[in-house]
């Protein structure tokens, strides 16, 4: 058992903690508002920290699960930030979705400390953080600081692969995200076409699951997604936080993302209807008009 310090507390920061707290981890935590971390700790145990330099202090590992490249940079850099407390040997993990750069900016600082670096973006969604069944993409120029994080990092993984050094991890989170995407759209214009030929959508993905057109998405949202059933799992507002920091990172490799910027410009239309915090699943919702994110029989 390890002692584990975790900094931010969100939809998936706040079960991925509980894992390690499950798994018999020391665990400390720092929460923005410090109201979720007090909360935390009432319920799951452990101890709090009034900054992330004080969660490092008490721990080997440090987990930090925020929002983008500005919050990375504020919980880790600085004069309260997790570097500054975390001891020489000691390793900062970032499970936030954020860019290769910010990834080698985090690696070369903590280098210069005598500490190790694991970018490490999850998928699975708040379902895969709740249940333990993460996957977890990860980057690091040091292969025995990746192994001693895999053994910890099982507390709520179901799959973790080093991928390359430090950046590989965002990088392949990137392709992943570039994949749903597509996905996502593909299975939205598919089940509008089986409800708008009068087909029974249900009937038609229990056949079609079972064959190439299989997929995670279609197992998982095609049933809420003909009902206009939006409020859980990914929003669209981070999924194109996500998707910008694709683009970006294109401009630089030469990646030609064609589909992805149209879907990104869908993802924008459901924006306009009010479905920011809508579920990644609700592009099916600007082909099916009437549908609100809280609608119930699949319409026809």
């Amino acid at each position: 058992m390890a002692r584990v310090g975790f900094v931010g507390l969100g939809t998936m920061g706040a079960p991925m903690a509980r894992h390690l707290a499950a798994a018999g981890h020391e665990v400390t935590v720092y929460n923005r508002t410090a109201a979720r971390a007090e909360q935390w700790v009432s319920v799951h145990g452990g101890a709090m920290a009034a900054t992330p330099r004080g969660v490092a202090a008490a721990s080997e590992f440090v987990m930090v699960c925020v929002g983008n490249d500005d919050d990375v940079r504020a919980v880790v850099l600085g004069a309260d930030g997790a570097l500054a407390g975390l001891a020489p040997g000691g390793v900062l993990v970032d499970h936030t979705t954020a860019s290769a750069t910010v990834a080698r900016e985090l690696a070369a600082a903590c280098a210069a400390r005598g500490t190790g670096f694991v970018d490490a973006p999850v998928s699975g969604g708040q379902a895969g953080a709740e249940n333990g069944q993460l996957t977890v993409m990860c980057g690091s120029d040091d292969e025995a600081v990746y192994a001693r994080v895999e053994k910890v990092v099982a507390a709520y993984a179901k799959r973790c692969r080093l991928l390359g050094g430090a950046g590989a991890g965002q990088l392949t989170k990137m392709v992943n995200q570039i994949c749903i995407a597509g996905v996502v759209q593909g299975l939205s214009e598919a089940l509008d076409f089986a409800v708008r030929a009068g087909l029974d959508p249900d009937a038609v993905v229990d056949v079609i699951s079972k064959g190439a057109a299989q997929s995670w998405q279609m197992e998982n949202r095609s049933a809420t997604m003909v009902r206009g059933q939006f409020e859980f799992g990914f929003a669209v507002e981070w999924m194109r936080k996500d998707l910008g920091i694709c683009f970006d990172e294109a401009s630089r490799n030469g990646a030609s993302l064609e589909m992805t910027r149209m879907v990104d410009g869908f993802y924008a239309e459901v924006e306009r209807l009010g479905g920011g915090r809508w579920d990644t699943s609700s592009l099916i919702a600007r082909l099916r008009p009437g549908v609100t994110g809280t609608d119930s029989p699949a319409r026809t």
